[in-house]
Parts: structure tokens; sequence; C-alpha cells
């Protein structure tokens, strides 16, 4: 086993022992962020982007 899938391995179980393991999404972009093809900062400013929206007034 390698240490990228290592960590995502600990992670989940981290995650599963709160009752929220990672999807398969979440694997994918934890894995991209760990090889170096996207910064951490650049995928939570995109998580961030997605899940936010403006208030109605």
């Amino acid at each position: 086993m390698s240490d990228i899938d290592r960590i995502i391995e600990n992670v989940n179980a981290t995650m599963e022992m709160e009752n929220m393991p990672l999807t398969d999404d979440n694997k994918s972009m934890l894995r991209s962020c760990l090889e170096g093809r996207v910064l951490f900062e650049d995928m939570l400013n995109d998580l961030i982007v997605k899940y936010t929206r403006e208030k109605v007034m």
C-alpha cells in the first residue's frame, strides 16, 4: 500500500468513527491534492464557492 493510499484510508477510518465515511469523490479529490495535481488551498476555495450561496434579501 502506498503512502497516499494509507493516508486516505486513515482519513476514511477517522471519518467513519463520526459516521461520515468518505465518498469515492472525496477520496478522488484527496488523492489529487496528495499527488500534487491540485493545491489544497485551490480545492478548498473551489468547495467553498460550490457550497456557498448568496443570502436572498
